[in-house]
């Protein structure tokens, strides 16, 4: 699935690109555009149309004194909702799957306070290339660079700490505190965004919102975002080098990693797997990117904790490409995986480097991936080596009857449940890898956040995922200590009735850490959740909430959710044994803790893990 951004109303790009009209030759034109009456032609209502225009019809914001305005001037634009969230933690996770449904996401919060509790989830939404548009209400403009204390400040009359902040997690930041230059400097925060898909940083002043200005008496102009384009020399010398250096391989694969996403290539990574023939693995935090009913394709490539013979095939190569990865600590299980960089072609949104060298700059993946398919002799050696070894997995012991449940069951029934109208989310914790081994019918989304992995990201997530893919039913596996975190905008996905069907997984505590470094602090006191969530319903809203011990509880429970159920929240606590975790998290839990854990060194650190670290950084 591409990463696509919503096309604009005002001009419908036929040509791919967002904004311009077709045969633009991407450079937009001025045109008589429709005038705004006065009420209309304020800059809180200019940022709102803009937003409608690139794709978001939904903002998640928490109220303060110093947005309230500008909030007013949201909710009048025809085309865009108000989400009010909990708080503002939950606000930013949730702009955060809307953009991985949508294309781009909004909040809106106040003033420091607001804006310092948002901001871990736009360091989550940088870390995974996500473009958010983060607003902010700031300070009366009359109280820069004045010695006033403001309240929502540290109390000292310097107000950038904010903006210092969000410097490091967003590719661009403005404050706006006058009108005569606002529209160009919002204009150019939103293409931003878009362009580089990361989170942007827009403050504006608390009493502009609702000031009339010339500037926004008539329509905007339509945003023109130009592609990034390939050096056609660079790209036909890198696509020459590559098709060398692959067809003299015996045994290539391919593997397919998260910037696929960011650099809009997964249709032309499908191309590249169609035509040349060679297996086809996904990074863990690329699941979803890569159509899994491919006939090649074999699954999860995560080294010691890969999807049964998969790391086998991909290790044993003697060439692969992989095409937009990340790889860290998590991703490569404490820096484990049995990679050599002299058999690898590493293909990232911009840059495509051939073992140890050549390197090739200024290159699209987009570009790149089709040009390779013409170059590539097909050969199937490495999957039918696959095919050869392959039998298929166990199926798990049956449960006698009202035994107690255990994960591997559950997960079985989660996986007769998918559909190409279901999207999996799937929280920081054994939910990783568990739903790694899911199974995903063409057109089923898939979301994790692997690089940030903040615990209880998946709340938020689900609520603004659903928000955002109104034709697709979440279904959202959560952990019991993650589900503490952020549980409050349950409340808020009744609001907007949605209709996920969510999986409270209640071990005890958190699992995850336990398999890395276990202690007195990974115990959590235990709540009843199905009375939590029926207390959050209150009546209000269609929501319906059990707990299941057992298969035959679980049977049940997921009939009532798919069939009586359907059309309401569902939540459905699953008790099981705190031991209870997959073998990959076993396996994946004490290879981490073996690189945390890696005694200082004062000189070089340790040689083999600062070698390995180095091939990655290089790939």
């Amino acid at each position: 699935m591409d990463f696509k951004v919503g096309a604009l109303e005002a001009c419908k790009p036929t040509n791919g690109v967002v904004g311009c009209p077709p045969n633009s030759s991407h450079v937009s034109t001025v045109q008589n555009t429709t005038p705004i009456g006065s009420a209309e032609a304020t800059l809180g209502r200019h940022l709102a149309r803009r937003l409608v225009q690139v794709g978001v019809n939904d903002v998640f914001a928490v109220p303060g004194d110093f947005n309230l305005t500008l909030l007013d001037d949201l909710i009048a634009e025809p085309g865009l909702k108000l989400v009010g969230c909990c708080n503002e933690l939950n606000a930013g996770y949730a702009a955060d799957g809307y953009a991985r449904s949508r294309g781009v996401g909004a909040c809106a919060v106040t003033f420091t306070v607001g804006g310092l509790s948002i901001l871990n989830a736009i360091a989550g939404a940088y870390s995974e290339n996500l473009p958010i548009i983060c607003i902010v209400g700031g300070p009366n403009s009359n109280d820069y660079g004045t010695s006033r204390i403001l309240h929502h400040t540290i109390g000292i009359p310097d107000f950038s700490q904010e903006l210092r902040c969000f410097q490091p997690v967003t590719c661009y930041q403005v404050l706006v505190n006058n009108l005569e230059d606002a529209h160009e400097q919002i204009d150019t925060a939103i293409s931003t965004a878009l362009k580089e898909s990361k989170p942007v940083y827009i403050s504006i002043s608390c009493n502009l919102s609702a000031v009339p200005h010339p500037t926004f008496k008539r329509e905007p102009v339509p945003f023109c975002i130009a592609p990034k384009l390939s050096n056609s020399m660079g790209l036909e010398a890198a696509v020459e080098a590559a098709a060398e250096f692959l067809n003299k391989a015996v045994k290539p694969v391919m593997v397919a990693g998260p910037k696929l996403r960011v650099a809009k290539a997964c249709n032309a990574f499908l191309e590249l797997a169609d035509a040349c023939g060679y297996p086809v693995a996904v990074m863990p935090s690329a699941k979803g990117l890569m159509k899994e009913t491919h006939p090649h394709f074999i699954g999860t490539y995560w080294g010691a904790v890969s999807t049964a013979f998969c790391a086998e095939i991909v290790e044993s190569a003697d060439a692969y490409i992989f095409a937009g990865p990340i790889f860290n600590d998590y991703s490569s299980v404490g820096y484990s995986l049995l990679l050599k960089k002299e058999k690898a072609i590493i293909v990232q949104p911009d840059r495509v480097v051939i073992a140890n060298g050549p390197a090739f700059g200024c290159i699209s993946m987009k570009d790149f991936l089709p040009a390779l398919v013409k170059k590539l002799k097909r050969n199937t050696t490495a999957y039918e080596n696959y095919h050869r070894i392959y039998v298929p997995q166990g199926v798990p012991l049956q449960c006698d009857p009202k035994e107690p449940l255990r994960v591997n069951i559950l997960f079985q029934h989660i996986q007769a449940m998918l559909s190409g109208d279901s999207a999996v989310i799937a929280e920081t914790g054994d939910s990783w890898f568990n739903c790694q081994k899911l199974k995903l019918p063409d057109g089923c989304g898939y979301e994790f956040q692997m690089q940030y992995g903040s615990i209880g990201w998946s709340v938020g997530a689900t609520l603004g995922y659903a928000q955002a893919a109104k034709d697709k039913r979440v279904i959202a596996c959560i952990g019991d200590g993650s589900f503490q975190v952020t549980a409050q905008d349950v409340s808020t996905m009744l609001r907007c009735q949605q209709n996920p069907i969510i999986f409270l997984i209640n071990n005890g505590g958190y699992t995850i850490e336990v398999e890395i470094h276990d202690g007195p602090y990974n115990v959590i006191k235990n709540w009843n959740y199905t009375a939590l969530v029926d207390a959050i319903h209150n009546g209000d809203g269609k929501c319906w909430a059990t707990k299941v011990q057992c298969e035959e509880e679980l049977v049940e429970a997921i009939q009532t959710a798919t069939e009586v159920k359907k059309d309401c929240l569902c939540f459905i606590e699953i008790i099981v044994h705190k031991d209870d975790t997959s073998k990959e998290l076993l396996e994946w839990g004490s290879r981490v803790s073996s690189a945390n854990s890696r005694p200082p060194n004062p000189h070089s650190g340790n040689h083999q893990v600062t070698a390995t670290a180095t091939l990655y950084k290089g790939v």
